[in-house]
């Protein structure tokens, strides 16, 4: 559990990292010690900013661009919005060890209104069960891909690893349709 532990902090310390230095947040200030918490605590951070982009880019595609895909194969920018939801659902409960929220799976052909309002309340109940995490239960076993067993600790991966995803992706299909992503617009 320690080794699992370390790893879970190393990656999120590194995506904090280069979130940080992707962007002109502020460092935190210097800690005075060990962080408690260290994994709840990165997570807590990065959801704030991967609710600006995400949220500020399917915000930024014109309503008659979700049905867009980019080649046959690929999924509709609707249909990653629809998958952003479920995953933070999913991810932000089992990490927090808290109920997913109990809410009708937004549908791809929802309009683009319907399917931002999805998205902002999917980072809402991420940012409220963040707030309560602790480490303590990431040794934990819990039920996630596929219903495949992992250590708690991998959802809280998944969960990092998956914001940086999805913001990637619909920056992709923004950039496809000639509109800069939000973390490419220029400094004002």
């Amino acid at each position: 559990m320690k080794r699992t532990l370390a790893v879970a902090c190393l990656i999120a310390s590194t995506a904090l990292a280069l979130a940080q230095s992707a962007t002109k947040t502020p460092a935190a200030p210097a800690a005075q010690g060990p962080t408690k918490d260290p994994v709840a605590s990165s997570l807590r951070m990065l959801v704030q900013r991967s609710q600006n982009n995400t949220v500020g880019a399917i915000e930024a595609m014109p309503a008659d661009k979700f049905s867009y895909k980019p080649t046959p194969d690929q999924m509709t920018f609707a249909h990653l919005v629809v998958h952003i939801v479920e995953s933070n659902n999913f991810l932000c409960a089992k990490v927090a060890d808290v109920p997913a929220p109990k809410a009708d799976e937004p549908k791809e052909s929802e309009s683009k209104d319907q399917l931002v309002i999805a998205v902002k309340a999917s980072y809402s109940f991420c940012v409220e069960s963040l707030s309560k995490m602790d480490d303590s239960k990431l040794g934990d076993t819990v039920e996630l891909f596929g219903g495949r067993q992992f250590p708690r600790a991998m959802g809280a991966l998944g969960l990092a690893s998956g914001w940086a995803d999805h913001y990637a992706a619909a920056a992709m299909y923004l950039r496809l349709n000639g509109i800069l992503p939000p973390s490419a617009q220029p400094k004002k």
